[in-house]
C-alpha cells in the first residue's frame, strides 16, 4: 500500500520520478557515482543546480533581475535570516510569537 505524505516538507512524487531516482541512484548520468556523493563543485553537480533554477524560473516566472537561492536549514533558519541580514552587524530584536 502506498502512503501519501501531505505534511509540510517532504511531498508526495510521482512513480515515474521516483524510479528515476532510484536508477539513478548508484551511478548518476554514467558518472561512476551518486549524486548524494559526488561534489556541490564538480560539473555534473553544477549542471543540475542551473537546471533546477531554469525549471524554478520558468515554473515561477522568475524574472532575471532576482536571485534563486538553494538554502538549507528549512523555515526556521530562512525566517531568522531576515533579520540578521537586516541588522547590518547591529544588534537587534525580534518575537517568536508561536510555533
Amino acid at each position: 500500500m502506498t502512503i501519501y505524505n501531505f505534511s509540510a516538507g517532504p511531498a508526495v512524487l510521482p512513480k515515474p520520478v521516483l524510479l528515476q531516482a532510484q536508477s539513478e541512484l548508484l551511478d548518476y548520468q554514467s558518472t561512476g557515482m551518486s549524486v548524494l556523493e559526488m561534489s556541490h563543485r564538480s560539473k555534473a553537480f553544477d549542471d543540475i543546480i542551473k537546471s533546477a533554477e531554469s525549471l524554478l524560473r520558468e515554473l515561477m516566472a522568475i524574472p532575471n533581475n532576482y536571485k534563486v537561492l538553494f538554502l538549507q536549514g528549512g523555515a526556521s533558519t530562512q525566517f531568522t535570516m531576515i533579520p540578521l541580514n537586516l541588522a547590518k552587524g547591529k544588534k537587534a530584536y525580534y518575537c517568536v510569537a508561536g510555533s
